[in-house]
Formats: structure tokens, C-alpha cells, sequence
């Protein structure tokens, strides 16, 4: 199969068809920042133990190498996100702000600015909390920004809670490849991605704000990694006006995410989207999508790995606006062809996809399908397997319901 772009956003359009807002931070002040305090720093967390609360006081402090914590069982705690902030902008070294491979983590109130990479990366833990966190590049969205905010993988009971993430070239809240997650009342803003689960087993999204991002929520699965994800919910969300254009790294998969997406399921399965203000977004409120409109061929994938997105339940959501100027060229000759000029998608634009194998009588069997349970909403397949030919609107195949999951439970919330 040869590659294809998603729908299709090549990278030049990514970067030019949306219209871009930017926020007004000058950035924070370094001029009368503490350059000696990451000494003390970085002793305490070399001699941390089991046990250990690192205090951080409040003040700026001017960070030039990543910082790293091995031992399970540590607290990093600052005065408050506004109030104890680690900047990075003069780092020298390393590849993230802080790196840590320890379980029983938490670190809580303090900011993290400006890395060179990824802001905190969390490696093959569990139990992990972090918890009125900001991680941001303060001088705008741009791609060389590091990739991540908060970003744990391959890990266990995690909790993401009343944090905030600007300016990641990449996902401002990613979790990938981990196991009984939930990332509750943040704020995600300015990002590629505001928040991302990807290739996660059990995950609950809910009561956040992804705004101004170029995808505001993102449940993906990507192929040739350890785990594949499934069951995963996003609902009690705010996901309004995510139209920065994409200025992900070319490659990377959110490099092909539309500008103007609110909330975008691809190749994942047992996902249920629920009780969300979901508004404005220009290219689409909800995509659902396979693999290969992500710009992956066949022989990227394993052969065990499944691309089409299944059992995905779209219910009482409350929708507005967006649809109405999509990211791409083709998407809106086909938005101007199918509804006008002045038209707009509806609110779910699916891809079309479908694994032939799994069809009963050429349909989709009850368990595997596309529900929608959300008034008036409607859904468009675009038809991309036949490069957009014969779109439809028809809901009738979307008619339906499926069991409900449980509710993801933490030990350590």
C-alpha cells in the first residue's frame, strides 16, 4: 500500500493554512535568576532516599543540564507552579529538563521552562503522581521546542491532575505504552498535541481544557511498540478552538494531525468520547481514524498490529461551530463540494476504513462499530480508502450503542 498523508496533510499545508494565534509571554526573566542553586539540586537529588521530600524554595533558577532521579519513593516538591520555576533556556547538557526511572514518584507545584527536550520525562515507573505542574516553552509555539511537557512511559498507576502544558513541539501531556492512567483538570495549550494517550491499556481523561493546540485530545495506537492500547475514556472535557498550525517535527506521527482537531481516535479500540464541550474546531470536532491516514504504509506495521480504530462510542457530547475551514487543500475542496461554500463538515469526520476481515455480510459486527448516541450530531466518511470518491453522510450504519467501561482506579488517588 503506498503511504498515504491523513486527508492528506502534507507538511507545507500543515504549516500554512491554518492562521496562527500565539500567546503574549515575553518569557520568564532571567536576568536576576539563581544560576547556583541547581548544585545543591542536583546533590539532593543524588543523595535522595526512600522517604525523601526535595524542597524546592521559591525563586527562578537557571538550569544548564538535565537533572535525574533514580531512587523510588521521592517527593520533588516546589512553592507553586507561579512560584518555583526551573528555567532551561541556557542548558548545555542532557536531553531532558528532569529524567526519572523510579517508582512511588511525585513531584508537585513548581514549573519547569524552556528545556532543550522534553520538560519531565518518567521512565518505566509506577505509581506516579504529578500534580500542579506547568511545563512550557515561553516563547511560543515552535518546532524547536522540545517534544514533550509531562510525558511518563511504560508505566503503571499514573495520575496527571491540575497541571498545565504549553509550546511541546510534540504532546504537552503524553502518556504512552502505561496502564491504568487518568490526566484530570489540566490545562493543555499551544501544543502539536494537548494531551496524548498513546498505546496505553485503561485510561480516563476527563474535566480538562485543550485549547489552542493544533489536536486538542488524541487517543492513539502506533505500531511496533511494546503494547497496544485499548479502553480508553475522554469525557467532562472543554476541547474548543484547536487551530494553531501543526508545527510537529516531519516524521513524527502528530506532524500529520490537521490543524483544527478537536478530539482525533487513530487505530484505537474501546474508546468512548462523552459529555464533552467539543466547539470550534475548524477541521473537525471528532476524527476517527486508521493508521494509514496517518501517513504509514503496510510494512510499517507488525503483523499483529491492528490500524482501524474499533468500538468507538460518541455520546451526548455537546457540540458547536467548527467543520468550516478544514487543514488541506483536498479536505476543503471536498467540505465546499459536498456542503457549499459557506458549509461545514459535521461534527465526526471519519476516514472510512475498515478491516475486511472482521465484516459479517459485508457489515461491521455490533462490537467493532462506530456508535453514535449524540442528538443531532452527524458523521461524514470521507471515503479515504478511494481518495475521498464517494463520501456519505449516511448515519444509519452509526445507529447503535456498546457496553460502557469502567472507570479507571489508582491506588495512589
Amino acid at each position: 500500500m503506498k503511504m498515504r498523508t491523513w486527508l492528506p496533510v502534507a507538511i507545507a499545508l500543515v504549516l500554512s493554512a491554518c492562521g496562527q494565534n500565539t500567546p503574549t509571554s515575553k518569557g520568564t526573566d532571567l536576568s536576576k535568576a539563581n544560576t547556583t542553586y541547581q548544585n545543591e539540586l542536583m546533590e539532593l537529588l543524588i543523595d535522595a532516599k526512600p522517604g525523601s521530600v526535595i524542597e524546592i524554595p521559591a525563586g527562578v533558577f537557571s538550569i544548564d543540564r538535565e537533572l535525574s532521579l533514580v531512587v523510588d519513593g521521592v517527593t520533588i516538591r516546589g512553592q507553586g507552579m507561579d512560584k518555583t520555576i526551573l528555567n532551561f533556556r541556557n542548558q548545555a547538557a542532557g536531553a531532558q529538563g528532569l529524567l526519572v526511572t523510579a517508582s512511588n514518584f511525585t513531584i508537585e507545584n513548581l514549573a519547569i521552562e524552556d528545556t532543550k527536550g522534553d520538560a519531565i520525562k518518567i521512565n518505566k515507573g509506577e505509581n506516579i503522581i504529578v500534580r500542579k505542574v506547568r511545563t512550557e516553552w515561553t516563547q511560543g509555539p515552535k518546532t524547536e521546542n522540545g517534544a514533550y511537557g509531562i510525558y511518563p512511559v511504560q508505566t503503571k498507576n499514573v495520575l496527571i491532575e491540575d497541571s498545565v502544558a504549553i509550546g511541546a513541539s510534540d504532546a504537552g501531556i503524553y502518556v504512552g505504552q502505561s496502564q491504568n492512567v487518568v490526566v484530570r483538570r489540566n490545562r493543555a495549550e499551544y501544543n502539536v498535541a494537548g494531551i496524548e494517550i498513546e498505546n496505553c491499556i485503561d485510561a480516563d481523561v476527563y474535566e480538562n481544557l485543550a485549547t489552542n493546540n493544533t489536536g486538542g485530545i488524541l487517543v492513539f495506537n502506533m505500531p511496533q511498540l511494546q503494547q497496544a492500547g485499548y479502553r480508553t475514556r475522554v469525557y467532562n472535557n472543554r476541547a474548543v478552538s484547536n487551530n494553531t498550525r501543526n508545527f510537529g517535527h516531519a516524521g513524527t506521527p502528530v506532524a500529520s494531525v490537521p490543524a483544527g482537531t478537536g478530539v482525533i481516535v487513530n487505530s484505537n479500540d474501546q474508546v468512548e468520547i462523552f459529555d464533552n464541550e467539543i466547539a470550534d474546531n475548524k477541521t473537525a470536532n471528532i476524527i476517527i481514524s486508521a493508521l494509514f491516514s496517518a501517513g504509514y504504509s503496510d510494512s510499517a506495521m507488525s503483523a499483529d498490529f491492528d490500524p482501524y480504530p474499533e468500538a468507538i462510542l460518541i455520546k451526548d457530547n455537546r457540540f458547536s461551530g467548527g467543520g468550516n475551514a478544514p487543514d488541506g487543500m483536498d479536505l476543503q475542496a471536498l467540505r465546499i463540494a459536498k456542503f457549499g461554500p459557506t458549509g461545514r463538515f459535521p461534527d465526526i469526520l471519519w476516514d472510512g476504513y475498515v478491516n475486511p476481515a472482521v465484516l459479517v455480510n459485508g457489515q461491521m459486527p455490533a462490537d467493532k462499530r462506530i456508535c453514535v448516541d449524540n442528538g443531532e450530531a452527524g458523521i461524514i466518511n470521507v471515503d479515504g480508502p478511494n481518495k475521498y470518491a464517494n463520501p456519505n453522510t449516511d448515519m444509519t450504519p452509526h445507529k447503535c450503542t456498546l457496553p460502557r467501561l469502567s472507570p479507571v482506579v489508582l491506588p495512589n488517588a
